[in-house]
């Protein structure tokens, strides 16, 4: 989970809309529709994080994820706290003997699948009267349990549970598609073990055979650290002592440090630093004993300075870290799908700089129309130069291009000029344009003309989530085989051709 809680809100005065700047000079970008492909799978929208586990017994997270759905179709969904005491698993009798109660992680499970989302199953945190250490809570505010176990002869017999329970409720077949991820991000301070890194390879070595002891379908991995920390020595110590391992995941965020991401103090651009994470670790899985094994950045963001996550921002930096993550990654999980998560406690207000495609109340947020957009893309890329465009191919035979103006947040943008010059496209094609920027999408300027609500009622709601709902999309046309775009600071555009 990302470090930190509740931002404090800034005046929503400040974020409105002033007049257009002027434009660049115009950027050219040539696309050839019958350039070779290569195939671009989705990998940015498969999975969302989604707070703690208890949440998703709640209809008003059930209304969020089915919401995103809609808009980014993903399978998988990733939570903390499976095994927290609020789910009751773990209980002992007047005889200190386990008892096992898997009746809430049956709600929630059975809720995600028939929504049509698999979990991503993260397995944390201690329950208390298994832990060794029952005072070792974190900060949150649900103060889940970050000790190792007292004994890991009973944290076997869990997981053996836990693992056949699944097993026997949904059948193999459905449980060997999910994953089995241990813990959440143990080199910092959700996980309490002594030594920090060997007592969590313990952990790792223990959860990981107890799941395969039930079945080897299942798949496991790890080491789920934050600042993509820990994957070499990882890797080594799997390879070692011939521990399973299926895949490999860790965490990164725009705004986490140069020195945490890589060691140093060398410069790099919040805009590069997801996807140059991304890069070390594929290298270090490339360069170890195990260099097929799939990577899964199991928690990322966009920087969240000057509550940039609320706005239009998170289109253009959402796309351009779509661009450079190609290939480095098989799936990466958008922390989170709500802002609502309760890191901090129960959320105050909508708009404080939260995490997600939605805010309180289930308002949709520029974010979760930037994601509808980038669905539409096509799963065939064409390579271009361009640093703020993706070009992809679509099923029936035409294109899907993004391209956007992306503007760091306390920074000054201007307009940007862009023409896009087809080769070998019809000048009778069908264009259709569609954006996410001031004007299209974009909640704020709407909540502030509102009053600025704390608690959203129902009617608010629905109000503004329908006066920013994207129009249909708009026609264009080519112009000596050319279309000419204007695109204002943090613009996202779709521009879709049928032949």
């Amino acid at each position: 989970m990302h470090r930190g809680s509740f931002v404090p809100a800034l005046l929503l005065a400040a974020l409105v809309i002033v007049a257009p700047a002027p434009a660049h000079a115009q950027q050219q970008i040539v696309i050839d529709a019958t350039a070779p492909t290569t195939p671009f799978p989705h990998f940015w929208e498969e999975m969302f994080g989604s707070g703690h586990a208890n949440l998703a017994m709640r209809e008003s997270y059930r209304d969020d994820l089915r919401a995103v759905k809609k808009v980014a179709d993903f399978e998988y969904v990733r939570f903390h706290g499976i095994l927290d005491d609020e789910n009751a698993v773990y209980n002992l009798d007047d005889r200190c003997n386990p008892v096992y109660n898997f009746a809430y992680v049956d709600q929630i499970y059975d809720g995600l699948l028939k929504n049509g989302v698999r979990p991503f199953v993260e397995i944390s945190f201690m329950p208390k009267k298994l832990a060794f250490n029952p005072l070792d809570l974190h900060v949150f505010w649900y103060h889940p349990n970050v000790s190792p176990p007292r004994s890991y002869t009973q944290w076997d017999e869990l997981m053996k549970h836990f693992a056949q329970h699944l097993v026997d409720r949904y059948g193999i077949d459905e449980v060997a598609q999910w994953y089995f991820e241990v813990w959440n991000e143990p080199n910092i301070d959700f996980w309490g073990g002594i030594p920090r890194q060997q007592s969590y390879f313990e952990l790792y070595a223990h959860t990981a055979r107890d799941l395969k002891s039930v079945s080897p379908r299942l798949r496991v991995g790890g080491p789920a650290t934050a600042a993509a920390s820990w994957v070499p020595e990882f890797l080594t110590y799997v390879a070692t002592n011939h521990v399973p391992a299926d895949f490999v995941s860790t965490h990164a965020y725009a705004d986490d440090t140069v020195e945490n991401l890589f060691g140093n103090h060398q410069p790099v651009p919040m805009d590069d630093r997801v996807c140059r994470a991304l890069a070390k670790v594929r290298g270090q899985i490339k360069a170890s004993p195990l260099p097929d094994l799939p990577l899964y950045l199991t928690e990322w963001n966009v920087q969240g300075e000057d509550q940039s996550r609320d706005t239009i921002f998170v289109g253009p930096a959402l796309a351009n870290t779509v661009r450079q993550c190609d290939g480095l990654v098989n799936m990466m999980s958008f922390w989170t799908f709500s802002d609502v998560f309760e890191e901090g406690g129960p959320i105050p207000r909508p708009f404080v700089g939260m995490f997600g495609l939605r805010a309180k109340g289930g308002i949709d947020k520029p974010a979760y129309y930037a994601y509808g957009l980038l669905h539409r893309l096509g799963h065939r890329r064409i390579a271009n130069a361009a640093d703020d465009a993706i070009v992809t191919k679509t099923a029936p035979g035409g294109l899907a291009i993004a391209v956007w103006n992306l503007v760091d947040p306390g920074k000054e943008g201007a307009n940007q000029s862009v023409a896009l010059r087809f080769r070998h496209v019809s000048p009778q094609a069908q264009i259709t344009l569609e954006r996410v920027d001031a004007n299209h999408g974009n909640v704020l300027p709407k909540y502030a003309a509102m009053g600025s609500p704390i608690d959203p009622t129902p009617d608010q709601v629905e109000q503004l989530n329908r006066e920013t709902a994207l129009p249909l999309p708009q026609p264009a046309h080519l112009t000596d085989g050319a279309l000419t775009l204007t695109l204002t600071p943090n613009a996202l555009v779709l521009v879709e051709v049928r032949p």
